[in-house]
């Protein structure tokens, strides 16, 4: 499994689709030759999921969930996607399509509400690979999807027959208790206890906790994670379990394609609920620009929900064993989550492309008045810019402003790293320098001299290097790589100045070392 996992995840990225889909094919091809789920890869799987939900909550505004582009738009997307598609499922069943001619009402208003759902780990890996989590789509996105989580659980909570236990209200504990964990977190360090610790919070006061009451675990992960997300070690603490976190997700993408092999009858209907996609992206769209958002921010957010849930997989299970629903349309499923994301994958990859493209015709349901999170920038009566305000951004800022006086700028699409700043009153400001719509309603005055491009995603850096020379900027450009073969691409592109930042980290360092010992 883990031989043919890699080599399917390698063979994709060679051709520049996120590995997840080579993990998928793997799975699908394990299947064929013979092997099964286990309950140890499904065991890996879960923790995958539990992991990422967790590292979800660190980064997640409790306050934001209560913003009604997020409460609003999940609430109308999936009463709306789960009423059309029954719909169409029930036109299915007139047609006389394959397996469509078993369902009763019951059973099409199940799956339209199951089909509804979109998947939290495919939209947080997509978001994760273009560092775009924090931006405002980004923020938006994961918020209906932890709607949606909740969604299902009142879901699962009213089929089972399993209500939570009364024990389920003594989770509220869970909120002072918080402050301790807080505490703990500042002792535990930033080695090894630190990943133990977030196993510990993830895995036991969240889901087990959580499970041991009647409550779905996989969210009681999220909210502890939220429970400590304004901590400020918890960045720390994500990227101490991202690799952990990144080995399960595997185990999750093989066990989608081991789930079995189909029929023709289930080849034709999980093709068939595929092409129902655009139905469902044409709702989200609609319902998202509702809510005053540009028209990039609203086709973004759904193109990386455009997609099948596995949640859609357990609602679908819930229905078999209660007999709602046949066992087969659980391969369906199956299939058509799986058909999702390969479609999906490449669509996000060249989201910018198609926004670009189909700009003209989405701007038509755009709003004239924004809301203020998305409302475009304007620069002017500065020196210089920053762009990116994590540790690298923000020291370069103070070096500016307090060591050589200068007028700065400091934007970032993170509404969390610009609070220490904006608590200490320094200029700076909320915006997406990976949106396109950022450049086009930008205004540069003359003033600025000088652009630091310090955010953490290459790609970003490549794109506002990019805008800058489109709009021929005569100024300085300043940029950070992470890895030496970086260096050559910002160059070409027409950077003045390329820090690789470990060797520079490095020779500041020996730097300062030799200057003291000389005092």
């Amino acid at each position: 499994m883990i031989a043919l996992a890699f080599a399917a995840g390698f063979a994709v990225q060679m051709v520049r689709l996120p590995p997840l889909i080579g993990f998928l094919a793997a799975g699908f091809a394990l299947n064929a030759m013979g092997f099964e789920r286990s309950p140890a890869l499904d065991t890996i799987a879960n923790l995958g999921v539990t992991l990422l939900l967790f590292t979800i909550g660190l980064k997640l505004d409790i306050r934001s969930m209560l913003r009604p582009e997020i409460w609003g738009s999940a609430t109308l997307h999936i009463i709306g996607s789960s009423l059309a598609l029954s719909a169409v499922l029930f036109v299915l069943k007139l047609t006389g399509l394959a397996m469509a001619t078993e369902l009763g009402w019951t059973a099409m208003v199940i799956l339209g509400f199951a089909l509804s759902f979109s998947s939290t780990v495919f939209a947080v890996k997509v978001l994760e690979d273009r560092s775009e989590i924090g931006s405002l789509y980004g923020r938006i996105a994961i918020g209906i999807l932890v709607m949606q989580d909740v969604f299902a659980v009142i879901f699962l909570t009213a089929t089972t027959g399993s209500p939570p236990s009364p024990w389920a209200l003594g989770l509220i504990v869970l909120w002072p208790a918080a402050r301790w964990m807080r505490a703990m977190l500042d002792r535990v360090g930033h080695g090894d206890l630190q990943v133990l610790y977030g196993a510990f919070l993830s895995l036991v006061v969240g889901y087990s906790l959580f499970e041991a009451v009647g409550v779905k675990g996989d969210l009681g992960a999220l909210i502890v994670g939220m429970l400590l997300a304004s901590h400020p070690s918890t960045a720390g603490l994500a990227k101490s379990l991202f690799h952990l976190k990144e080995l399960f997700l595997v185990g999750f993408f093989l066990s989608v394609g081991l789930g079995a092999l189909p029929d023709v009858p289930m080849l034709v209907m999980a093709l068939v609920l595929i092409l129902l996609l655009p139905l469902k992206s044409g709702l989200y769209y609609l319902v998202l620009m509702r809510f005053k958002l540009r028209t990039r921010t609203g086709a973004l957010s759904t193109l990386a929900l455009t997609n099948y849930s596995e949640f859609g997989l357990i609602v679908v299970a819930v229905a078999a064993t209660s007999g709602w629903l046949s066992a087969d349309w659980l391969v369906v499923l199956s299939l058509a989550v799986a058909g999702s994301f390969v479609l999906a994958a490449p669509l996000n990859a060249a989201s910018e492309r198609f926004y670009g493209r189909f700009k003209g015709t989405l701007a038509r349901w755009e709003s004239s008045a924004l809301i203020d999170a998305d409302q475009p920038i304007v620069i002017e009566q500065v020196d210089a810019v920053v762009l990116g305000l994590g540790q690298i951004g923000s020291g370069a800022y103070l070096r500016l402003t307090e060591g050589h006086h200068m007028k700065v700028l400091g934007i970032d699409n993170n509404s969390d790293k610009l609070a220490p700043h904006l608590a200490a009153k320094r200029n700076v400001m909320q915006g997406d320098a990976v949106d396109s719509d950022f450049w086009n309603k930008l205004i540069l005055s003359d003033s600025v001299k000088l652009v630091l491009l310090a955010m953490p995603g290459h790609a970003g850096n490549v794109h506002a290097l990019q805008q800058l020379k489109h709009r021929a900027f005569s100024g300085h450009i300043a940029a950070i790589v992470s890895y030496p073969e970086e260096v050559k691409i910002l160059r070409e592109l027409g950077a003045n100045t390329v820090v690789h930042v470990y060797d520079e980290a490095g020779t500041a360092f020996a730097d300062d070392a030799l200057a003291a010992l000389k005092l």
